[in-house]
């Protein structure tokens, strides 16, 4: 029997059970606790895998720097995109060409009336007749899809085609622009 300061008495078997059960649950408690530190120590180990001795700070900062390359770059292109499609509407976009043959002693489809317009339908028509005699070169201008001087059947066929924005059949070029501007 175990006294306790004269106030009662407890049996030694009961007071060894109560500390084997508690250096049991100690035990338990502290493999509880090796397993948790384990696992953080190999989370931490593959978080840190590759860093070479760097800090965290450091390699967001280097994230942090390209990404704000990559901002830049992307802002400038974007610039470059818009100034390239800005310009490109001033440059000849559709293309017309009609060959006949002016002269029928030439014996070919050597002349040619070709119309080159930009995105506004401004531009111009050559026409080029070859004959036995020699080339003849005419051009005229196109504003907004028309012309202000009288035009031959080959150079209005080679107007329409440039309107149109593609060579060939005229009507199925009109349709297949509006499907795709629309």
């Amino acid at each position: 029997m175990l006294d306790v300061f004269g106030l009662f008495s407890v049996p030694t078997l009961y007071v060894l059970i109560g500390i084997i059960v508690l250096l049991i649950v100690a035990i338990i408690l502290s493999i509880v606790a090796i397993v948790k530190s384990s696992a953080m120590k190999k989370k931490y180990n593959i978080m840190m895998e590759g860093s070479e001795g760097k800090s965290i700070e450091k390699i967001i900062k280097e994230y942090t720097d390209d990404v704000k390359l990559l901002k830049e770059t992307y802002e400038n292109n974007t610039k470059s995109i818009k100034d390239i499609y800005d310009k490109m509407q001033y440059t000849f976009q559709k293309v017309g060409i009609v060959k006949y043959d002016a002269f029928h002693e030439m014996g070919g489809k050597l002349s040619f009336a070709i119309c080159m317009l930009d995105k506004n339908d401004n531009g111009c028509l050559v026409n080029v007749m070859h004959s036995n005699n020699g080339c003849f070169a005419y051009i005229k201008e196109i504003i907004n899809g028309e012309s202000f001087i009288e035009l031959g059947d080959e150079e209005a066929n080679a107007l329409k085609q440039a309107v149109a924005g593609r060579m060939g059949d005229v009507e199925l070029s009109r349709e297949v622009n509006d499907i795709v501007n629309n």
